[in-house]
């Protein structure tokens, strides 16, 4: 009897599942049209973007030395002084050497004393013209001197060659250098010169004169702006890569020589197709994208796409602008399946045609 009772509970349990199994299909959307969310492929604007990654120079830099082997007699800087063009730094010991000008001097004075003896005594006949050319020679000789002294005066003074900003110093009075060793730095920030290199592949894109977006990371949420000033005559034939030159202003001088930046260089601004990253569907090495068909049905289409966007990608073929194009529910569509768009996407619709009216 009871065996009997269960029979008819399991028969009964059996057909109740298979008489109900048509609903549940309606209610997961495998009977049904699948909702999905639909937007318009509207126009926006892309760009090509190169990113590389670049070293700070300063727009002028040398290591100050001295040119001779002498003692330092005065220092007129200290650290980190802004200096003009002209300006004494180090002055070296010159005693001798200003003994020597001004003995050159007086040479010179009498030697123009001779000559002008020597060419009044011609002219009266009373001295050959081998007597004036010889004075003349003593005359130039005298020249030559005076300037050979004020020469060697003048490598005792160290003057900035340009104007910028000192670093530290390395020598004090007293100290004895000689050439090659370093005094100070001198570099000139109110430019900085910015040298990257990027593939071969971008070369028709780069040009003089295209403005760039630099960034460091001493300074996380600032870009300086500047612009390309050359692009290198050669590609490297191993890294296959061109050399490129920027220059940025640095009025503040935040910048400095020797610091990393990363480089973002915008080329090839256009006005293009554009729809959601979450529309497109990749098979293989292609791209696809569901639109749908008389409001009813889902097609799939091939396309190309471009640049990209935050949450945007170009597509440059495949798509018309306004086409209804699905950005969810894709995973569960096959081309032709029935589909219902949702209220969500119907508001997705007006808000990117919104967007797309003012761009």
């Amino acid at each position: 009897m009871v065996w009997g009772v269960v029979l008819v509970l399991a028969a009964g349990a059996v057909a109740l599942y298979f008489t109900d199994a048509p609903r549940q299909e309606r209610r997961f959307g495998r009977g049904g049209p699948v909702p999905v969310q639909v937007e318009a492929v509207f126009m926006a604007e892309f760009a090509d973007t190169i990113e590389a990654v670049g070293t700070a120079l300063a727009n002028e830099s040398i290591i100050l030395t001295a040119r001779v082997s002498e003692t330092v007699s005065r220092v007129n800087f200290d650290d980190g002084d802004v200096v003009e063009k002209g300006q004494v730094l180090v002055e070296l010991t010159s005693f001798e050497e200003r003994a020597q000008l001004q003995e050159s001097r007086a040479a010179l004075t009498e030697a123009e004393s001779q000559f002008e003896r020597a060419k009044d005594l011609v002219r009266r006949g009373n001295a050959s013209q081998a007597t004036l050319d010889l004075r003349t020679r003593e005359l130039e000789e005298a020249r030559s001197r005076i300037k050979a002294a004020e020469a060697r005066v003048a490598d005792r003074v160290l003057r900035a060659p340009f104007s910028g900003i000192l670093g530290l110093r390395r020598v004090s009075k007293g100290s004895l250098v000689s050439p090659g060793d370093e005094i100070t730095t001198l570099d000139d920030i109110s430019i900085i010169k910015l040298d990257f290199s990027v593939p071969e592949t971008f070369l028709a894109a780069l040009a003089p004169g295209q403005t760039l977006v630099a960034s460091a990371p001493a300074y996380p949420n600032r870009g300086f702006e500047g612009e390309v000033k050359t692009v290198n005559t050669r590609v490297d034939p191993i890294t296959r890569a061109v050399s490129i030159r920027a220059e940025l202003p640095n009025p503040d001088g935040l910048l400095k020589p020797g610091m990393l930046m990363t480089v973002s260089l915008v080329s090839n601004q256009r006005r293009g197709m554009a729809v959601s990253e979450n529309a497109l569907v990749p098979v293989g090495g292609e791209q696809y994208v569901y639109v749908v068909r008389d409001g009813q049905t889902a097609e799939r289409i091939k396309v190309e796409i471009g640049g990209r966007r935050p949450g945007l990608v170009e597509v440059v073929v495949g798509l018309e602008p306004g086409q209804q194009v699905i950005v969810s529910g894709t995973l569960r569509l096959t081309p032709g399946a029935p589909v219902r768009v949702t209220s969500a996407g119907a508001d997705a619709v007006a808000a990117r045609g919104a967007a797309s009216g003012g761009s």
